[in-house]
């Protein structure tokens, strides 16, 4: 053992001894697997040649010698640096566990290696027949009795009966038996070295521990005289070393060979022994014998008396002499070989040799699975000999995956596409099929465990996980060797029905195939069904709760998972989420996935690719092909996790598209597409498998796998898509298939604009529009997999580097482009279920919903909606500085210098705006480039939210432009009341001064004084002119005719002179307010249409009232907007009702009445603010105290402070607080515990809406439904309130403003009382000017004092500066505590909010309201971000009777949802399609601007089903109409259901 010791730890194996080294080891992605290093010591020996063989790579036995630059180098180190091959082979097999034995002769016998038949332990008395490790060899050959017919055995090659012939050496012998080996098995000069042989690379390196090793390769005929070596297959067994040094091995193969060839030069005597002692050898035995010239003649002596006492028949004894070289004599030996093949009596398979082996003390690796043997022995008894039993024995063992699984995976698909409903309702029809499936999922939960899965289950529970892999494998092994022998029959009739094209047989022997067929993958599958249904039986549940756990870690270790049940097509989802989530348990939840799939014709090597590129093993052809779609797990490495940032690749293999046999049956297509769409829509990396030779074919894979792509586009999600063209081989096959790859894209290109027409996407005309394709970076060529003629042609070495290097840069590419935004395990079931459900509606890109986009969408919604506040808030905070410093600006100056002002400030307002719109782009594109928000998922939305954006700022900019038109109004009227006021002002101040004059020499009471003023003020005032009232409704009727001026309508318009009397009453709808063809329909519309306008109407009103509720002048702006307002309404139903013109004259006419009454009003309030008698009226106390203080000549001082404070300062105070409440009130509800509730729009809907349902007011929901816009605005109001309200939080806001303005004062008091060098101002009556003067400019940034108040407040102040600046801070101090104690008195938040220059419930309106469009079937508001979205989309629909559709006949309300109606069979017509019928699958032609995908489930509508049966009579009476009939299954929702499906419909956790 110590050779065998000190070998093992010269290559670095000696840690893997015995049987360590696992096959999971290697198939992990680390750079080892990926990076071919070169060999720089004799440690890299063993890995570069597992990681050859692994890729298949026929030149994995040349990397034994390590690169030496001195050629020279003639050392004795030198040899220390080499290896044997066969040493390395032998070492590698005592380290590898069974698994990797397998898998390394497996891949030794694609390479067309021999591959070890016994293994030497390392002492010559010990070594193991390697039975386990050939069991995975399987080979198809021809023999030449089967060339007319053209069939063929497919057979595993342990169990296969053949001849089987030895050949051993002697210790004297000079000649090389492997080389003769490799002659005979090679056809004239293709010299294919099966066996190493000493002229090969390291072949002539002494041997240390392979002598001992018999290996055995097979010749395989294909059926072809010309080229066939042997007309039947033959195995050939080389025995390493001399037979005296390996008795064992030479007594075992000479017992089982059909002929023993023993090579020798001369017969030494314990040679002689062993020979004559052999039984049987005249038929058995032939010598070999090399005459060398110059052979001693004793030599030939020791020959011939072995052949003597031997009595072999001449043709027995083979001489080779020195005149006649290796090539010849192989030709020879061949056909002496194949003349004895006829004469063969027995064969024997390496399986029947194990007895024999076990006889003469050889141990067997299979050995230890006796325990498996006999458990699946007892799984397989009941299958029986005969085909026809499969389908029985399916029945009984396997039954949850039998017609009930197929009738529910049917169901299913029926359930989202409502074919067959006939003319029974629709809803009705939805629970009937609902009851079907859980009647089907309660007849599968009560099937008993079957005898076979119950062993089958026992035993995959066991915890040694060695015994279950055995148990496994073998399983697998026997059922595939059953298919191969049973199914033949089958599958020739099958092939023949092809030929003849009869398509019922076809479709006939398909099923019977499928249900002859029977695979590991059949019980893995009814495993997973029992665990799928056991949900519905408590107790099962509890029993069978263990195994997603254990099919998690056999994902781990290795084994396929099937995702995609191809037979029923159908996915678990419950098993296989859980399965799936157990592994991302038991990794710690680090499971990112790169996940990566083959798509192409049926056998065109998709699989081969894969497992050459892995070194896994798909199943490629064990006489059943795979069907639908399994996924295997590859762990990367700790060295590659980080650049790859990947902790698994999960490969998905797929059946073949376009299957020839099958593509002529109906549903083929369809099978195809929802495959592709699946599995392209799960893969990060797909790969098309592109074989030139069946164009037909190819262009249907195309056709299919553009149409996934575009689907995947459509959704969000983007593969990496690359195209294999296999079968390409030469230096310039690149260079000429330029011109292919060209016709390729020219192909997508068509194919894409097929699908693209399919779906309806106009926009996309070329493949390229829908992923990144590059013809150089996306084509690989791959050579042909064999090199020759199968069977024994040898994988191409070409053929595995070229899948080497597309893997290499695969996996490099990824590195080059890793994101952030990885998949965890989680996302890739979320994006199963929903890929899934989507390809059930045969509609995909309009029935796609996915938590994982809406998720995304909503996050950006959320992120859009805060810019959008800090867009509109710093406009808003520049508007508040803009409207002052136009109310500041000079008095005395002409109207046209504020014009000019206005001008620039709109100016100002456009850079601003400009500003901020740029900002706010660059937030989204930087939100566009973040990694960890899954915003690829979302990049089509990217366009709406810009556009919204531009919009956003084109509506700020207007309102603000209109709102700085009404601060210029406001300043020119103030201009004329205060020129009026003004000049009387100077007249009282004379008419007082004249007055104390006069009073001056007499002694007067108070009471005699005040008698004196009255007089005088009355004289001085009674002319005071008024201000001229203008003519508001003449104003509003003008920009009514305004607003139609492009139409000729003005003689419509002749009779509304009186507008103040038009409106007092409701608004009448009339027959002449729809076009004629609507009245074939008029009783459906009449009260949908009435209830429209009434809306409008109500809507403007609040507009209106809005409005006039400030404390400004009317503007004609506001009617404006107003009429646009009604325009917009009016444009947005205009499809849906079709008015005419007298209708919008009539509604607009209507509305103008009621707004010349309010904004009239409102006009008169105004000018009686600012009425020049009224104003001086209001001085009138102070201009008398000024009078009786001159006269008494008191200190008036502190009263003048008090007064400035009180006439001047206090107004400005309030005013500033009321200005910047409406931008705090918001950003408080906006930071505040509620701000989730107006975070997006879909969050706010699912806020009401759950309010709506805990309230239970039917009264509530009809405003709701009927009068969104209205509830909406009426619901923010009162959330308003009610936080206002609490903890005092808007006595404290005015209080926290308060305290910023009085500071403000203060500072600017204190400033303004000194002059420019910093000293105090001088302490006389002058100064109190320029005190005030200063303070003034101080703060023309914060508030607007009144020039004419101040100038009343400081008629005649005999007081000096000093004092009078005390006094003002006094004064100003006792404000501040009169305002508080005022604040927190008053309790009319109402009558603040509704004061507010800055309206907060509009600003949060605004946010959450959006386009406000609502569905044209059932009037749920849309809820896209923005409000410039190309399409409007909804979480939820409603029941259509809750939008007051009726049908026609009977008059009852329509149950049906919308989001059933686009996805079945029905029609509707209405005002759009001018009565006519159309179907609803094509909704979008009418509404193209909507998309109504289905629910996302059946419980997300649970909400409007329980609101339409609750209040179903009531809703009948409010739209005048009968109560809809509504299934029983929806009388069973309760609340608590329904505010369940409402959180799953938002998506809420």
């Amino acid at each position: 053992m110590s050779d065998l010791f000190n070998f093992l730890s010269k290559l670095g194996l000696k840690k893997f001894h015995p049987n360590k080294l696992t096959l999971q080891s290697l198939l992990e992605i680390n750079k080892n697997s990926l990076y071919d290093k070169t060999v720089q010591s004799v440690e890299d020996v063993p890995w570069c040649f597992l990681r050859k063989l692994f890729k298949i790579n026929a030149e994995c036995r040349n990397c034994t010698q390590l690169s030496d630059d001195d050629d020279d180098d003639d050392d004795d180190s030198a040899d220390d640096n080499e290896v044997n091959p066969l040493d390395l082979i032998a070492a590698l097999f005592l380290c590898a566990d069974s698994f990797l034995q397998q898998e390394m002769a497996l891949k030794m016998s694609m390479c067309q290696f021999s591959v070890p038949l016994l293994l030497p332990r390392g002492n010559n008395s010990q070594c193991t027949l390697m039975l386990w490790a050939l069991r995975g060899i399987v080979k198809e050959w021809r023999p030449h009795d089967l060339s007319e017919s053209r069939g063929f055995v497919e057979d595993s090659i342990v169990q296969a009966d053949i001849p089987f012939y030895s050949f051993v050496r002697l210790k004297n012998c000079s000649l090389s038996k492997s080389q003769i080996l490799n002659h005979v098995l090679s056809r004239g000069q293709q010299n294919h070295n099966m066996f190493i042989h000493r002229e090969m690379e390291g072949g002539a390196q002494e041997r240390k521990i392979a002598n001992g090793l018999v290996e055995v390769c097979w010749f395989l005929p294909c059926g072809r005289e010309n080229l066939d070596i042997f007309p039947k297959p033959v195995a050939f067994a080389n025995l390493r070393g001399d037979i005296g040094q390996s008795l064992a091995q030479f007594s075992f193969l000479f017992h089982v060979s059909t002929a023993t060839f023993v090579f020798l030069d001369k017969v030494e005597e314990n040679e002689h022994k062993i020979l004559t002692s052999l039984q049987d050898v005249r038929s058995k035995l032939f010598l070999v014998v090399n005459h060398k010239e110059g052979n001693a003649a004793e030599d030939m002596m020791s020959v011939q008396a072995t052949l003597r006492e031997l009595d072999l028949l001449k043709n027995n004894v083979k001489t080779k002499d020195s005149k006649i070289n290796v090539a010849e004599f192989s030709k020879k030996l061949c056909t002496a070989i194949k003349k004895s093949l006829p004469d063969v009596k027995s064969t024997t398979s390496i399986e029947s040799m194990l007895d024999k082996a076990v006889e003469l003390g050889l141990s067997v690796d299979e050995r230890k699975t006796g325990e498996q043997k006999k458990l699946i022995d007892d799984i397989m008894a009941g299958i029986g000999v005969r085909v026809q039993n499969i389908p029985d024995y399916k029945k009984q063992q396997l039954p949850l995956q039998g017609d009930n699984w197929k009738k529910l995976s049917e169901l299913q698909k029926e359930e989202c596409r409502m074919k067959g409903a006939g003319e029974s309702s629709l809803e009705e029809y939805k629970c009937q099929l609902q009851a079907e499936k859980l009647k089907i999922r309660e007849q599968q939960s009560k099937q008993k465990l079957s005898k076979v899965m119950k062993s089958f289950i026992e035993t995959l529970s066991t915890s040694d996980k060695e015994k279950r892999d055995f148990f496994l494998k073998l399983m697998k092994f026997r059922l595939n060797t059953h298919s191969r022998d049973k199914l033949t029959e089958l599958r020739n009739k099958f092939k023949e029905q092809c030929k003849q094209k009869d398509t019922k047989l076809i479709a006939e022997l398909d099923q019977a195939l499928l249900d002859s067929s029977l695979g590991i993958e059949h019980y893995m599958r009814e495993m997973g069904l029992i665990y799928e249904f056991s949900s519905q039986s408590p107790d099962t549940a509890d029993k069978m709760s263990h195994l997603p756990g254990m099919a998690a870690e056999m994902l781990l270790d290795g084994h396929p998972l099937e995702l995609l049940d191809g037979d029923a097509s159908n996915i678990p989802e419950r098993w296989v989420t859980d399965v799936l989530m157990e592994l991302h348990k038991k990794v710690g939840g680090r499971s990112r996935l790169l996940v990566l799939t083959v798509l192409g014709v049926q056998s065109t090597g998709k699989s081969t690719l894969l497992n050459t590129m892995f070194g896994v093993q798909f199943p490629v052809s064990s006489g059943r092909c795979t069907r639908g779609a399994y996924m295997l797990f590859l762990r990367v490495g700790e060295d590659m996790k980080c650049d790859l940032n990947f902790d698994f690749i999960l490969l998905i293999d797929t059946e073949g598209l376009k299957s020839p046999h099958l593509a002529q049956l109906e549903d083929s297509y369809e099978h195809d597409n929802q495959l592709a769409t699946l599995v392209i829509g799960l893969s990060d990396i797909t790969m098309i498998n592109v074989a030139m030779e069946n164009s037909t074919e190819m262009k249907d894979v195309l056709q299919i796998a553009a149409h996934a792509f575009l689907r995947m586009k459509e959704i969000g999600k983007k593969p990496v898509c690359h195209f294999v063209h296999q079968n390409v081989s030469g230096v310039s096959a690149h260079e000429k298939s330029m011109t292919e790859r060209k016709h390729l894209l020219d192909q997508l290109n068509e194919m894409t604009q097929i699908a693209a027409e399919m779906e309806r996407l106009d926009s996309i005309n070329a493949f390229t529009d829908v992923l990144d394709y590059d013809m150089e970076q996306n084509n690989w060529n791959i050579p042909g997999l064999w090199h020759g003629t199968p069977p024994m042609a040898p994988v191409n070495t070409g053929y595995s580097e070229a899948v080497a290097d597309l893997k290499k840069n695969l996996l490099e590419s990824v590195k080059r482009d890793r994101s952030d935004n990885v998949s965890q395990i989680p996302e890739f079931l979320e994006w199963m279920r929903s890929l899934w459900k989507a390809v059930k509606y045969e509609n995909f890109i309009f029935s796609f919903r996915n938590s994982l986009v809406a998720q995304a969408y909503d996050n950006l919604c959320k992120e859009f909606s805060q810019w959008e506040w800090e867009f509109r808030k710093e406009i808003l905070s520049w508007k508040k500085e803009a409207e002052l410093e136009i109310l500041n600006a000079d008095s005395e100056s002409q109207v046209e210098t504020w014009n000019i002002l206005v001008e620039s400030k709109k100016s100002e307002l456009s850079q601003t705006t400009e500003l901020q719109q740029k900002i706010m782009e660059k937030k989204l594109s930087d939100y566009y480039k973040r990694k960890d928000r899954h915003v690829n998922l979302i990049e089509k939305y990217k366009m709406d939210f810009s556009n919204s954006i531009k919009s956003l700022a084109k509506e700020i900019k207007h309102s603000v432009c209109s709102e700085l038109d009404c601060v210029l109004e406001i300043k020119i009227g103030t201009k004329k009341a205060q020129d009026i006021q003004r000049e009387y002002r100077g007249k009282i101040e004379e008419q007082v001064m004249k007055l104390l004059s006069d009073c001056k020499d007499s002694t007067l009471t108070d009471e005699q004084l005040t008698q004196e003023f009255e007089k005088m003020w009355a004289q001085a005032t009674e002319h005071v002119p008024r201000l001229k009232e203008r003519d508001i409704p003449a104003c509003i009727l003008n920009q009514l005719r305004k607003n139609f001026s492009n139409r000729n309508v003005n003689e419509k318009l002749q009779n509304t002179d009186k507008l103040m009397e038009i409106g007092k009453g409701p608004f009448k709808i009339r027959i002449d307010h729809t076009d004629s063809y609507m009245k074939k329909i008029q009783n459906m519309w009449s009260s949908d249409l009435q209830s429209f306008a009434d809306s409008i109407i109500e809507i403007s009103r609040k507009f209106i009232l809005d409005k006039a509720k400030a404390n400004g002048d009317y503007h004609d702006s506001f009617t404006r907007d107003l009429l646009e307002n009604i325009d917009v309404r009016l444009q947005q139903s205009n499809k849906r009702y079709k008015t005419n013109t007298q209708f919008e004259i009539d509604l607009k006419v209507h509305i103008c009445g009621i707004a010349s009454r309010e904004f009239l009003y409102m006009h008169r309030k105004f000018l009686s603010s600012m009425d020049p008698k009224i104003q001086l009226e209001n001085h009138k106390s102070q201009y008398l105290l000024d009078f009786l203080d001159l006269y008494k000549q008191r200190d008036h001082c502190q009263r003048k402070a008090t007064d400035f404070v009180r006439c001047c300062l206090k107004p400005a105070v309030e005013e500033y607080i009321s200005r910047s409440l409406g931008i705090e009130i918001v950003d408080k509800i906006l930071t505040s515990s509620h701000s989730a509730e107006y975070s997006s729009r879909s969050f706010f809907q699912y806020n009401i809406q759950r309010e709506l349902l805990e309230k239970e007011d039917f009264e509530s929901f009809v405003r709701y439904i009927c009068k969104y816009e209205i509830y909406v605005k009426d619901w923010i109001f009162q959330h308003i309130l009610q936080n206002m309200s609490e903890d005092q939080t808007l006595c404290k806001l005015k209080k926290k403003n308060l305290q910023v303005i009085v500071d403000k004062i203060t500072e600017a008091t204190e400033r303004a009382s000194k002059g420019e060098d910093g000293d105090l101002l001088p302490d006389n009556k002058e100064s109190i000017t320029e005190l005030i003067s200063n303070m003034r400019k101080y703060l023309i940034k914060d508030v607007s004092i009144s020039a004419e108040a101040e100038k009343t407040t400081l008629f005649q102040i005999q007081s000096t500066c000093h004092p009078f600046t005390k006094s003002l801070v006094k004064s100003l101090s006792e404000l501040k505590e009169e305002l508080q104690e005022e604040f927190s008195s008053s309790e009319d938040i109402t009558e603040t909010l509704n004061n507010l220059p800055i309206n907060p419930q509009d600003e949060l309106f605004k946010r959450v309201f959006g386009c406000g469009r609502q569905c044209p079937f059932c009037k749920v508001p849309c809820e896209a971000g923005g409000k410039d979205h190309r399409q409007h989309h909804a979480a939820v629909h409603r029941p259509q009777a809750l939008g007051g559709y009726r049908i026609i006949d009977t008059q009852k309300l329509v149950e049906r949802l919308c989001t059933t109606n686009v996805h079945g069979e029905r029609k509707f017509r209405n005002t759009d399609t001018k009565g006519e019928w159309h179907p609803y699958q094509q909704y979008t032609t009418y509404y193209p601007d909507w998309h109504i995908p289905p629910d996302p489930s059946i419980e997300a509508s649970d909400y409007w089903k329980y609101v339409l049966v609750k209040y179903n009579d009531r809703f009948a009476k409010e739209f005048k109409a009968k109560p809809a009939d509504v299934p029983e299954a929806w009388r069973r929702i309760t609340k608590e259901q329904a505010l369940k499906g409402l959180k799953d419909a938002f998506n809420i956790k």
